[in-house]
């Protein structure tokens, strides 16, 4: 029976799944703490789970907070709601940066652009990602899904990393969250991070997704064991959201599955959670937790995840590879220009 509560309260929108856990593992968007002072920032942070979350960090004071997305539209959509919702004056605590994560030197570049326009970073979410999708590569010849959600999320967090350990030696907590899955159980179990060709098979949608949700996981442990414990004031961890309702659940399902996404889009669209539902994991691991390293489910429930998620050579391979492969296809835009290639 608990485990069938803990079910419901991670994955469903019903009212009140959230109160079904233990007190000890609740969390209510209510209970974010004043953030006045703080600077966040956040990838996809104008639509869906992320805007749930830039919304939820404006209601509750953030001082200034940077949105990396790739449409001028949909951002100027999201700033318009917020402005009539909270006043001009929060809206302009927004600055946009629009950045295809795909395009790793324009990652780069955009870190360093956030990194001179504040003295202080204390929230990171890496929000931002493909969905369920066919398999592709970017015009690195690197899986799409993987260079994407996790490999472009690893250059920005490392390109923030000194204003991130600036802030922290201050004597504040500095939080980084890692948006993963519990679809990261869908990812084969004969996984090495081992090579290029290894992540240029085509595993299927599922099967694409939910290695580089895996890699959220083991990314974010990674970083426990070798940023936290060296920068106690810096906490790593990744977030499940559970199936909620955004444009990935509603649109992008019908690339992989044209007639079967329906099944997702429209069959599931009862028990979906809301937006604001969907970010509540993540704004307990940005903005509440005390803790590091682990995989935070709604609403503030930790779980081991799978096997291979608690692989820390797993995750030491995935780290090596990824710094191999970004010198390797940036290399006269990094290496050569002296990058330390340093991710801790």
């Amino acid at each position: 029976m608990e485990a069938i509560k803990q079910t419901v309260a991670q994955n469903i929108g019903i009212g009140g799944a959230h109160t079904l856990v233990p007190e000890d593992q609740q969390f209510d968007l209510n209970q974010t703490p004043n953030l006045k002072g703080k600077v966040a920032v956040v990838t996809g942070g104008s639509e869906g789970i992320g805007y749930g979350c830039t919304h939820t960090l404006l209601a509750h004071g953030i001082e200034k907070l940077f949105i990396l997305s790739v449409s001028q539209e949909v951002v100027d959509s999201s700033l318009k709601a917020i402005e009539e919702e909270m006043g001009p004056e929060t809206a302009k605590k927004v600055t946009w940066l629009q950045c295809d994560l795909s395009d790793w030197k324009k990652t780069k570049e955009t870190a360093d652009k956030i990194a001179s326009s504040t003295d202080r970073i204390d929230i990171l979410i890496n929000n931002a990602g493909r969905g369920i999708m066919t398999y592709q590569v970017t015009d690195y010849g690197v899986d799409r899904h993987m260079a994407m959600n996790h490999m472009a999320h690893v250059i920005l967090t490392s390109h923030l990393l000194p204003i991130l350990k600036k802030t922290a030696s201050t004597g504040s907590t500095v939080r980084i969250v890692n948006m993963a899955s519990n679809a990261h159980q869908s990812t084969p179990s004969d996984c090495k991070f081992e090579s290029l060709e290894e992540l240029n098979q085509d595993l299927g949608p599922n099967g694409q997704y939910g290695r580089s949700k895996l890699a959220a996981i083991l990314y974010s442990r990674y970083l426990n064991r070798h940023l936290t414990s060296s920068h106690p004031n810096i906490l790593a961890n990744a977030t499940h959201p559970g199936f909620v309702d955004t444009k990935m659940s509603k649109e992008d399902i019908h690339e992989p599955y044209p007639l079967g996404g329906y099944a997702m889009s429209v069959g599931m669209a009862p028990i979906k959670k809301n937006i604001m539902q969907g970010c509540v994991s993540t704004v307990f691991a940005a903005t509440k937790t005390e803790k590091s390293g682990q995989y935070i489910c709604p609403p503030a429930v930790p779980e081991s995840g799978s096997s291979l998620a608690q692989d820390e050579q797993l995750g030491d391979n995935l780290m090596k590879l990824t710094r191999e492969l970004v010198k390797e296809k940036t290399f006269e835009d990094s290496a050569a220009k002296g990058c330390p290639f340093t991710d801790y």
